[in-house]
């Protein structure tokens, strides 16, 4: 099938930008725009051929896991590309619980000389809606943000589980709007989203977390 030559030309250039950057998550921040718009070119094109075209109708059980982020404009993201003291963001993922109709985000963010390690998790529910009259919900859901965990799991190697987390507070939206997201593409193992900005998310399948203490 087409659409699976053009996933893998997809993953072929992630995967090279990664390479070049350690195999951290990649955003738009440090790209070259000619290669920033190679990535929403070929990401528009695998769009356009999305073999589950109402997602939430008819393949919502493969949203269920754990979902690695490989790239993505969004602000939010783009912000953890630039942390202070050197710190770095290694992964991040969604886990996705299609039952409860929850999720949470998970960055993880470590100091390359390994002085502190930690993670930045947040919660939230979901709930798909219909657009444009539908009707039927296709593919767009609105997300409703809770709890935001800070941790710090490690200090020059130790584990310091009183610090894990050392934060807990609720998450206060700061849009006009609820935010919503576009489940824009969609298999087994591989996704793409929008954002109601427009800001664009691609993710993969994951096997699988570290165990953490919230």
């Amino acid at each position: 099938m087409y659409y699976l030559t053009v996933k893998e030309k997809l993953q072929a250039t992630l995967k090279k930008i990664q390479i070049n950057r350690g195999g951290f998550p990649v955003t738009n921040l440090k790209l070259a725009s000619s290669l920033e718009a190679e990535v929403e070119q070929i990401a528009g094109e695998l769009e356009g051929l999305n073999p589950n075209i109402y997602p939430l109708v008819h393949a919502l059980q493969l949203l269920q896991g754990s979902w690695s982020l490989l790239y993505s404009n969004a602000r939010e993201i783009r912000s953890l590309d630039s942390l202070p003291l050197g710190l770095r963001v290694s992964q991040i993922y969604q886990v996705i619980d299609v039952g409860s109709k929850s999720f949470f985000n998970l960055a993880f963010i470590k100091h390359p000389w390994g002085v502190i390690s930690g993670y930045v998790k947040v919660t939230a529910t979901f709930e798909a809606i219909k657009t444009n009259g539908a009707m039927l919900p296709d593919k767009r859901i609105n997300v409703y943000f809770d709890k935001r965990f800070l941790s710090i799991q490690t200090i020059v190697g130790i584990y310091t589980p009183q610090l894990d987390p050392f934060q807990v507070f609720q998450v206060s939206s700061s849009y006009n709007e609820t935010p919503c997201l576009d489940i824009t593409y969609l298999d087994e193992d591989f996704r793409i989203g929008r954002g109601g900005n427009g800001s664009l998310f691609i993710l993969a399948k994951s096997d699988g977390l570290p165990e953490l203490n919230c």
